[in-house]
């Protein structure tokens, strides 16, 4: 069985956003799956997804904090800088965690880890509403 749908999420201020619940929410079939997998996907070049820390909130504020220091703003050598500061710096945070994270369905649940949650991580000050594509591919409970 194959189920697609895009869920579109509201504008988020800059840095890491759990959305678990979000996509837990926009798919109820996910209970009717026995053993597949779970895609997500964002539609965007300046933000990204990821899995991490789902408990504490200094997980995320760390992370925001490292990214901005290991990628910063006004780098003298960013030529694309057409949209402000921020634009070159979230091209390539977006480039290294990646616009997609798989995660495996068992029993009609997602298999994360007790302290994993699925994150968007936004690198844009105004980066305005983000489309995401959750694909699942499984096996019904039923056969």
């Amino acid at each position: 069985m194959w189920i697609q749908k895009e869920l579109f999420l509201s504008a988020k201020r800059r840095g890491f956003h759990l959305i678990t619940d979000e996509i837990l929410a926009a798919i109820p079939e996910l209970g009717t799956i026995d053993c597949g997998l779970l895609h997500v996907f964002i539609k965007h070049t300046s933000a990204s997804l990821t899995i991490n820390e789902n408990a504490d909130p200094t997980v995320r504020q760390d992370l925001e904090s490292h990214f901005n220091k290991f990628v910063p703003e006004k780098a003298p050598y960013y030529q694309h800088d057409y949209e402000g500061d921020d634009d070159m710096p979230a091209h390539i945070k977006s480039s290294l965690l990646g616009s997609s994270v798989s995660i495996p369905i068992t029993d009609g649940r997602l298999n994360l880890g007790i302290w994993q949650g699925i994150y968007l991580c936004e690198h844009r000050n105004y980066g305005g509403k983000r489309i995401i594509v959750i694909t699942i591919q499984g096996q019904t409970k039923a056969g």
